[in-house]
């Protein structure tokens, strides 16, 4: 399979660039429609965006590229090129999140209410995201039998064939398992938002996790510390503060309910 889409002016332009740019078109329009609904100001989402995409590009580099650090001590140059593959989707989360949360408090916008209408739309930039994987042939699980890799699609089944050996198309389970949070955190987005801020946030932060730490025991590419998977530990983290966020968003419900009754 061919990760390059075409060449324009002697650059290749990769498939992998494509599809993350269809994300990110995809995600500002369904922000844009959800904004409408819920009568948030887009301009605000916008500005965030443009504020936290760049540092997000930045933490998933520097994540991937602290783990994998002795590939990069003899040319620290290449550190600056992202082409040749390189990012983790945990340290691009870090990184946006960190900026989105200076740039709210700056501007005194209400980071839980804006980060709730923004994690539909993130969820599913990464399920479009994850085809890129595809096209690149990576982020693949372990060797599977002809038998197993003949229950998928056609054009699956030839793009997991690497070097004559079929693999676990991981991209895919990560892809549908995205597109399925997706649903969810609309309709948690417009059943309980408004009463529960940050409750999407937290949705997201636990339903992703969970799907990640599964998928990610079948990879085959994962970033270690101290023998232990990364992505796992960090999943399992992200997990344990989205509980602890849900469970304060509905005390702080609760205790303002009570007041008001009182």
């Amino acid at each position: 399979m061919d990760p390059i889409a075409f060449n324009f002016l002697g650059l290749d332009i990769r498939w992998y660039g494509i599809i993350i740019a269809i994300g990110i078109w995809v995600a500002l329009t369904i922000a844009y429609v959800n904004s409408k609904k819920l009568k948030l100001d887009f301009d605000s989402i916008l500005n965030i965006f443009l504020i936290a995409f760049p540092f997000a590009i930045i933490g998933a580099r520097l994540y991937y590229v602290i783990f994998e650090f002795d590939n990069y001590k003899g040319n620290l140059v290449s550190i600056l090129n992202i082409r040749n593959g390189g990012i983790a989707i945990h340290g691009a989360l870090i990184g946006g999140i960190c900026a989105s949360i200076i740039y709210c408090k700056k501007k005194n916008i209400n980071f839980l209410k804006y980060a709730d209408l923004a994690m539909p739309s993130l969820i599913i930039a990464q399920g479009i995201g994850r085809w890129g994987n595809f096209f690149n042939q990576e982020a693949h699980g372990g060797i599977v039998s002809v038998d197993f890799i003949s229950k998928f699609p056609k054009f699956i089944e030839s793009g997991m064939n690497i070097n004559g050996v079929y693999y676990h198309p991981t991209f895919l389970y990560e892809s549908i398992w995205d597109f399925a949070i997706g649903i969810v955190l609309l309709f948690i987005l417009y059943k309980f938002s408004k009463e529960y801020n940050g409750i999407v946030l937290a949705a997201y932060g636990i339903l992703y996790s969970l799907g990640r730490f599964f998928i990610e025991g079948l990879r085959t590419d994962s970033l270690y510390f101290l023998g232990m998977r990364m992505a796992q530990l960090i999943s399992l983290l992200i997990i344990l503060m989205s509980i602890i966020l849900l469970i304060c968003i509905v005390k702080k419900k609760n205790r303002k309910g009570k007041y008001i009754n009182n």
